[in-house]
């Protein structure tokens, strides 16, 4: 079994890359930068009033997505493995501490909330799907692609964001280590339109394979270089046209 698909564009933020160039120098900024850094995206495209009401979570999300320059209509796969669990996790101390619930707060503490916020903001009324699969998140996120590629062979817009869970959950948590949001844009593999690199998914055949992570496969693209490994439970090839 392979899923094969065609990237024509791409997003990426990180508190210490946080726009392509910073990826092609991944892995790591020295510390002395590393402690100027930004913690949240600036999202100058969005209205200060929206953006402040917005979780770290849906920040980093929209700036990924609108580096990625999604096409306007666009259906959408959103996929996180913990999703506003800090967020959830702020209502239930106020819950315990019998301080009120804020409204906002409380509506935006679901799982596709990020997926809605994007709907809203862009006026895209096109579907959109939310996935959580534990450790296997993002290639099961691709599956859900290659499925809907199948059927129609329109571009979409998949997302993959989580940032550390609570320090109370840590001990059942090992990722991420820091917040990360990625955007893909995605054909099939045939397409014609101009990719910018083609992606393939096979089950794992070996176990000792190299294990990839979210930064090489990053820094890979924005560097336009061939990688393959293990990650999210599948074998990944990334091939740079």
């Amino acid at each position: 079994m392979h899923l094969k698909f065609s990237i024509l564009s791409w997003g990426a933020w990180s508190p210490q890359h946080q726009q392509a160039e910073d990826w092609q120098n991944w892995p790591a900024k020295n510390s002395a930068e590393a402690e100027q850094v930004s913690t949240t995206p600036k999202l100058a495209h969005v209205p200060a009033m929206q953006r402040r009401r917005l979780s770290k979570l849906t920040k980093i999300i929209l700036e990924a997505v609108h580096q990625c320059s999604p096409a306007a209509q666009c259906r959408s796969i959103f996929a996180s493995q913990h999703g506003e669990i800090n967020r959830t996790i702020g209502l239930l101390n106020d819950i315990v501490d019998e301080s009120p619930l804020s409204p906002t707060g409380f509506s935006q503490s679901v799982h596709n909330t990020a997926s809605g916020i994007f709907s809203i903001f862009n006026d895209n009324r096109a579907a959109s799907t939310s996935i959580a699969a534990g450790k296997n998140t993002l290639s099961q996120a691709f599956i859900e692609a290659y499925g809907q590629l199948h059927a129609d062979p329109e571009p979409l817009l998949l997302v993959y964001a989580d940032e550390p869970v609570p320090q109370v959950y840590r001990q059942f948590s090992s990722e991420p280590e820091w917040p990360i949001a990625i955007a893909f844009m995605l054909s099939p593999a045939n397409d014609s339109k101009q990719a910018i690199a083609s992606l393939r998914l096979t089950p794992i055949s070996n176990q000792h394979q190299y294990p990839l992570n979210y930064g090489e496969l990053l820094a890979c693209i924005a560097n336009k270089r061939n990688i393959s490994g293990i990650l999210s439970g599948w074998h990944w090839e990334l091939t740079c046209d």
